[in-house]
C-alpha cells in the first residue's frame, strides 16, 4: 500500500455547536481536537504544511469514474460537518486530509498510550468511553467507509509490533461495532507496526497510536455527482 502526504489547513481548537445529539452508547461531552478546518474547498485550493513528514495510510480505493469539481465541493462541505462532529470526541486529534480520490477525507488519531496498556490490546474504560461516543459519529455518517491503522514504536521489534498493532486496531473496530456501527462501514483494518513514524524515537508515545480515517463512500460520491449530498 502506498503512501500518501497528510495536508493540514493550519491548527485551531474548535467548539462544536451542540446540534449534533448523540442517542446510544451515550457518554459526556468530549473535548477534542480539530486540526485543519474548511468550507468544502476543493483539492488544488488546499494550502498548508505536511504533517507526519509526508508519510501515512493510503485511504480508500481509487473509483472508476470522474468526480466534478462541484461533487467535490459538495464532499468536502459534508466531510467538514464530519470532522466537527468527531471533533467532540474526548482524546482524539481531527484533521482534514485527502483520499486516494483527491476527496476530502477526515482522519481521527486515538494515542493508544490512552487506548490500551503497555503491550496489550485491550481497551481500557477511558477508551471505551471516548470509542462509545465516536461510534455515534460513525452511525449518524453511515455514507462515510472507514479504515482503521495500528501502530507501534520500534521497541521490540516488528515480530511482536505487528500482530500487536493488528490486535490494537482489530480491539477498536470489534468495539464500535458492539456500539451499533455497522461492519460492512468498516473497509480496512491493518496493523502497520513501527511504520510511519511521527517521531524518531525508539520509544514514543506519540508513535503508539491508532488512526481512523473516514472517507467517502461510493453511496456518497453518486449522491455529490447527483448534486442531493447535503
Amino acid at each position: 500500500m502506498k503512501n500518501f502526504k497528510t495536508l493540514t489547513l493550519g491548527m485551531c481548537f474548535l467548539t462544536v455547536a451542540s446540534g449534533f445529539t448523540f442517542t446510544s452508547c451515550q457518554t459526556k461531552q468530549g473535548t477534542g481536537t480539530l486540526v485543519g478546518t474548511g468550507a468544502g474547498a476543493a483539492l488544488g485550493s488546499i494550502i498548508g504544511a505536511i504533517a507526519g513528514h509526508g508519510k501515512g495510510a493510503a485511504i480508500g480505493a481509487a473509483i472508476g469514474g470522474a468526480v466534478g469539481a462541484g461533487a467535490g465541493t459538495l464532499i468536502g462541505r459534508h466531510m467538514d460537518k464530519v470532522a466537527q462532529q468527531a471533533a467532540q470526541v474526548e482524546n482524539a486529534k481531527v484533521e482534514e486530509v485527502t483520499d486516494n480520490n483527491g476527496l476530502k477525507a477526515v482522519k481521527v488519531t486515538f494515542d493508544s498510550g490512552i487506548l490500551f496498556p503497555t503491550n496489550g490490546y485491550t481497551l481500557n474504560s477511558s477508551s471505551k468511553t471516548s470509542l462509545a461516543k465516536f461510534s455515534q459519529v460513525l452511525k449518524g455518517n453511515s455514507d462515510c467507509h472507514v479504515d482503521i491503522y495500528g501502530y507501534t514504536d520500534r521497541s521490540g521489534g516488528d515480530a511482536i509490533n505487528v500482530p500487536l498493532s493488528q490486535k490494537r486496531a482489530q480491539s477498536v473496530a470489534d468495539y464500535l461495532t458492539s456500539c451499533g456501527v455497522a461492519s460492512s462501514q468498516l473497509q480496512n483494518i491493518m496493523g502497520k507496526g513501527s511504520q510511519d513514524e511521527i517521531e524518531d524515537k525508539k520509544v514514543s508515545q506519540a508513535n503508539r497510536r491508532v488512526e481512523v480515517y473516514l472517507y467517502a463512500s461510493q453511496d456518497m460520491i453518486d449522491k455529490a455527482n447527483a448534486g442531493t449530498l447535503q
